[in-house]
């Protein structure tokens, strides 16, 4: 069992709260600062996007945010969990329960058709019917003539496709998105982008999404910027976040 902290059992709103974060890596005669001095905090529901360039930090800011790895100082909480606290096997459950990823290079079992790959998280889930909610998703994402192909006989939309249907399969509460179209051509990635969207509003997910593309970030309600570790929201985007509507 997950404990959720005090916090969250309360009046809070946030899916994810961060505190002070830092992570650095001991290269053994220096320290190489990746993160410093993060802090923020995400609102259920809500859909965010990280902008920064390749070697900014944001793709090891996600995986904190996601408990793959651990920082080095602060705190994360996900959905009242304090999972920079937890052990591997617990935020591995955590993440099994509670989070869905889609990936830039898809990360797709090869030897599974687009079905197999769509229902292994819901098998391990112990999902009662995962072939029937595989084949619903995939049909959601335009592959429902698809089911039996693998990775290497789809195009890289459509693999892209498979990756986002394993992704919403288990009703994740939080989706992190790393580069969902950075290996997709523009239209392909138009068209990506729009059913992630779509299909993220519809189950009423929180989206956490890094990216290089201002274009692709711009969709979602809020944008950070991270520079050599350091994450800033835009002053003219915060105050439009902060200003009630009239």
């Amino acid at each position: 069992m997950i404990e959720k902290t005090n916090l969250a059992q309360g009046a809070t709103t946030a899916m994810l709260r961060v505190e002070n974060l830092s992570h650095r890596v001991d290269l053994g005669n220096d320290t190489l600062t990746i993160l410093q001095g993060v802090n923020l905090e995400i609102k259920r529901s809500e859909s965010v996007a990280i902008v920064g360039r390749s070697g900014s930090g944001k793709t090891t800011l996600l995986g904190l945010l996601a408990g793959l790895d651990t920082p080095t100082e602060g705190v994360v909480h996900l959905d009242g969990a304090r999972i920079s606290e937890l052990s591997e096997d617990k935020r591995a459950q955590l993440r099994a329960q509670r989070v869905g990823f889609v990936f830039q290079s898809f990360q797709l079992l090869p030897a599974l058709t687009a079905l197999e790959n769509v229902m292994l998280p819901l098998e391990l889930g112990g999902h009662k019917e995962p072939a029937a909610r595989a084949r619903e998703l995939l049909s959601r994402v335009g592959l429902g003539e698809r089911l039996t192909h693998t990775p290497r006989q789809l195009s890289g939309g459509e693999q892209q496709r498979v990756a986002i249907a394993r992704a919403f399969a288990a009703d994740p509460i939080v989706l992190f998105a790393d580069e969902p179209t950075g290996n997709l051509d523009n239209h392909t990635g138009q068209a990506i982008s729009d059913l992630l969207m779509t299909l993220n509003r519809e189950q009423g997910t929180t989206l956490v999404m890094v990216t290089h593309d201002e274009l692709l970030a711009a969709r979602c309600e809020r944008q950070f910027h991270i520079e050599a570790g350091v994450l800033t929201e835009p002053a003219s985007l915060q105050r439009a976040q902060e200003e009630p509507v009239q």
